[in-house]
């Protein structure tokens, strides 16, 4: 299993109110009332557990995260506090659309690990590439396919692209590349927005 922080989108050393704070805006996500008859409900499920279980490890082993590089029976896997807070920070700066703060910061890591890819994606679809964005967060899956994120992010990304290109076919609409490259764009930034908490097309 991730770093329950990382789960939780929160820095390391968070406060019980922040983490409590986070937990309520997760469960609110992934509830499973906003996936009624959607074919990510299951992904959904598999996210509010996953969220359920960092929440109650962080609760109850609380005084246990002391900074540094630690182990734990949380899966028992090894993690690095600093990491786990630049990547919040990366993400923060993302939901506040600060595209090239967060992309210098990414630079910046040397382990470009499945978060790593995944954030880079994103970055990538913001800035319109939208090639290079699916090869990211396909990776990052590929690199942690547990990861329940970034398999509905991949997942959404791909259906709703699909989705909007039949609808438009049927549609008589045009069909050259370049407007279909912009549409995939428009639809996947939106779809991936709604990852990180916003809203690019209100409409879709």
């Amino acid at each position: 299993m991730r770093n329950p922080y990382e789960v939780l989108e929160i820095g390391e050393g968070a406060s019980e109110e922040e983490i409590k704070a986070a937990y309520k805006r997760l469960v609110r996500k992934y509830h499973p009332d906003q996936y009624a008859n959607n074919p990510l409900s299951d992904l959904a499920e598999e996210k509010l557990k996953e969220i359920n279980e960092a929440y109650d490890f962080l609760i109850k082993n609380k005084g246990n995260y002391t900074g540094g590089q630690k182990s734990n029976n949380w899966g028992n896997q090894q993690y690095n506090n600093s990491s786990s807070s630049i990547y919040a920070q990366v993400r923060a700066y993302i939901e506040r659309g600060h595209i090239n703060q967060a992309d210098q910061i990414l630079e910046g890591i040397t382990n470009r690990n499945a978060e790593w890819n995944f954030l880079k994606g994103i970055i990538f679809l913001r800035r319109g590439w939208y090639d290079m964005a699916y090869q990211h967060i396909q990776l990052a899956v590929n690199l942690d396919p547990t990861n329940t994120e970034y398999r509905a992010a991949l997942s959404n990304l791909a259906s709703r692209a699909n989705a909007y290109r039949n609808v438009g076919n049927n549609r008589g609409y045009r069909r050259d590349p370049s407007f279909c490259e912009i549409c995939q764009c428009l639809i996947c930034s939106d779809c991936l927005c709604e990852c990180l908490g916003g809203d690019l097309v209100r409409c879709i």
